[in-house]
């Protein structure tokens, strides 16, 4: 009897691609997953998150800035800070208010405009020294509210690109503030500038030593302030100045009704390289280790 042929079905293959997938690691079929996501949701969301993470915070208008000292400020602030030329609101304050806006020139400008006196200082805490013109600083600090403050106007000029410029103009002005500006500003440069001649410095002490007796009061406060920062510049300076200041003698400056001393120079000087020597070199490299003055302060 004659068999039957039985005709064999051809057998699909199965396809490689599944099995390729299947054996890859989970986290790889994942990242697939992903890729299939539409391209246009994908960059949505992708630049929703970068649009979060850079989102600036929200700018402090003038108005919400005088809101804020005028509350922060109290009577007895006042009373103390009158006798030093300011309204009433205390530097701890100022500086909350600094750390919440940072920096921001155009809002400084605004605040130096109202002539207030806290809102100036404020003002000088939140300047970009690299945006001061010139002339802007010039009227800074002819028009700075607070003596005790001149350093801040100083840093600025020694912070920026004008600095210089500044020190030769502000010492041979007429003007008393800047040319008391000018010898707070020379001090900021011996700690600040470590590029700064030092033979300008040693020029520097040799006119104090000859005219701080006769010089006008703010003028003879700020000279006796920048003998005490030059002399902490380097181990040279520091003898030029200590046998400056053993020339010169006691340097009295009248601080009208407060409790401000003039520091004596040597002891002063002494105390910040006992301080700071050992472990930065000097008291001018310990200055430059740490944030600006005007905004640590």
């Amino acid at each position: 009897m004659p068999t039957k042929k039985t005709t064999k079905k051809p057998v699909k293959k199965a396809s490689a691609q599944p099995a390729a997938e299947a054996s890859k690691p989970a986290a790889k079929r994942t990242s697939a997953s992903k890729a299939a996501t539409p391209k246009n949701a994908q960059s949505k969301s992708s630049a929703a998150k970068s649009s979060a993470a850079k989102a600036p915070a929200a700018r402090m208008s003038l108005s919400e800035v005088m809101a804020i000292l005028e509350n922060i400020g109290t009577e007895q602030t006042r009373k103390t800070w009158a006798r030093h030329g300011a309204k009433g609101v205390l530097f701890g304050e100022l500086f909350k208010l600094m750390k919440r806006i940072d920096v921001d020139h155009e809002l400084a400008r605004e605040l130096w405009a109202t002539g207030n006196v806290d809102a100036r200082n404020l003002a000088m805490k939140i300047a970009d020294p690299m945006a001061m013109t010139p002339d802007e600083l010039d009227l800074w600090a002819i028009e700075n509210p607070m003596r005790m403050c001149s350093l801040y106007v100083a840093t600025l000029a020694a912070e920026g690109p004008h600095a210089r410029t500044k020190v030769r103009e502000w010492l041979s002005s007429s003007n008393e503030r800047l040319r008391a500006s000018g010898w707070t500003l020379l001090g900021r440069l011996s700690d600040l500038d470590e590029s700064f001649p030092e033979d300008q410095l040693l020029g520097g002490i040799e006119v104090i030593e000859k005219s701080i007796h006769s010089a006008p009061n703010d003028v003879k406060n700020d000279m006796n302030r920048s003998l005490i920062t030059i002399g902490g510049r380097s181990s040279t300076m520091r003898k030029a100045v200590l046998a400056a200041a053993k020339r010169i003698g006691e340097v009295t400056v009248d601080h009208g009704d407060t409790a401000c001393k003039t520091p004596d120079v040597a002891q002063t000087v002494e105390k910040m390289w006992a301080r700071s020597g050992a472990k930065f070199g000097s008291p001018a490299s310990h200055e430059r280790s740490m944030k600006s003055m005007r905004r640590r302060c």
